[in-house]
């Protein structure tokens, strides 16, 4: 009898030190942050710094952020360095990735919504419903999803009022959605994904001569110091392409929160989170838009020709992104357009 007291008592000190690895009610957390884009970058600065202030302030200090000073991979491997621990939140976008993520990109064709307040709730909607659980994002914790706003021309050279006006140009695109519309458009393409020096290479790659022009949102154009070397602008309705954010977290990371840390975490994303998102895109649209006029840049609007000719071009892109859809899903892409751009028009009534 003794000896089996003396294992219980043993075994009660294993249970409790077992028990004290588990973090206390309470206790405060540190989750580290980084961002792809320029520190000034609406996206760092308001967006994800803002997030952050939300939910420190909502924990009562519980859970706290750190904002690396630089983002430690590049901009393409975002997913993988969140999810083996280099940081604990960042966010990726299907553009960099579209092997990994493939459906994101129903978010990234031409003619979606006018602001990014309504593509990024809707496509927030479209996917808790439809894409959330095929998995895509698995081996991290999706916190929200989101979209910049309407991914727009600009150039250096010429008024771009028609399909012909676009042969032989060079256009830096992104990849992905926006590298397929510049060819299909019949321009010539150089890939240069964002980086924290989006300023200075884009702005080189213009001013040598490497690329006539850009597809990027209003907000790119001041934001990246591009202003005083791009000469015109035409703006499609809906935009000429978008791209498709995640906001993810480390998995290990999410599984160690408290619940009532989780839920804090879930309450700050999702929807709330995209709605935000885009309205901070959208104020950062329209600066950029007032900072190209200052700067003497020419608009224009793409007339209906002119979108119907894109229409044409863009329908092959389309087609073959429904074809992987359904060959790598077993899903109805076709559907899926169609029910974001049902979702868009319900958010932009205000529903």
């Amino acid at each position: 009898m003794p000896h089996l007291a003396k294992l219980s008592a043993i075994a009660a000190a294993l249970a409790g030190s077992l028990l004290s690895l588990s973090p206390p009610a309470g206790a405060q957390t540190t989750l580290t942050m980084s961002s792809w884009v320029p520190p000034s970058h609406h996206l760092t600065r308001v967006v994800l710094e803002g997030f952050a202030e939300e939910v420190e302030k909502a924990s009562g200090g519980r859970v706290k952020f750190q904002m690396l000073q630089k983002h430690p991979v590049a901009a393409s491997a975002t997913f993988d360095a969140v999810r083996d621990g280099l940081v604990d939140i960042s966010f990726i976008t299907a553009s960099y990735t579209p092997d990994r993520l493939l459906l994101p990109l129903v978010a990234e064709f031409p003619g979606a919504g006018e602001t990014a307040e309504v593509t990024s709730v809707a496509y927030s909607r479209l996917h808790r419903r439809y894409l959330h659980d095929a998995g895509e994002y698995k081996g991290v914790h999706l916190l929200a999803v989101f979209t910049h706003g309407p991914g727009q021309l600009f150039n250096t050279r010429r008024p771009i009022e028609r399909l012909s006006d676009l042969q032989g140009m060079k256009l830096r695109t992104g990849g992905s959605i926006a590298e397929a519309m510049a060819r299909a458009l019949g321009a010539s393409v150089v890939v240069n994904p964002v980086n924290p020096n989006a300023r200075t290479d884009n702005r080189e790659l213009l001013s040598a001569g490497l690329a006539d022009g850009v597809l990027f949102p209003q907000d790119a154009i001041v934001s990246f110091g591009l202003d005083g070397v791009v000469k015109y602008a035409t703006l499609f309705p809906g935009g000429l392409f978008n791209f498709s954010f995640g906001l993810v977290m480390n998995q290990d990371k999410w599984d160690k929160l408290a619940k009532q840390d989780q839920e804090l975490l879930t309450r700050f994303g999702g929807e709330l989170f995209a709605r935000r998102a885009g309205k901070s895109w959208d104020n950062a649209d329209r600066l950029g838009n007032e900072g190209m006029k200052k700067a003497g840049v020419r608009f224009d609007a793409a007339n209906q020709a002119f979108i119907k000719e894109v229409e044409v071009k863009a329908w092959p892109v389309i087609q073959n992104w429904i074809n992987e859809v359904k060959e790598k899903h077993n899903m109805d892409g076709a559907m899926l357009l169609r029910e974001f751009h049902d979702e868009l028009r319900r958010v932009a009534a205000g529903e």
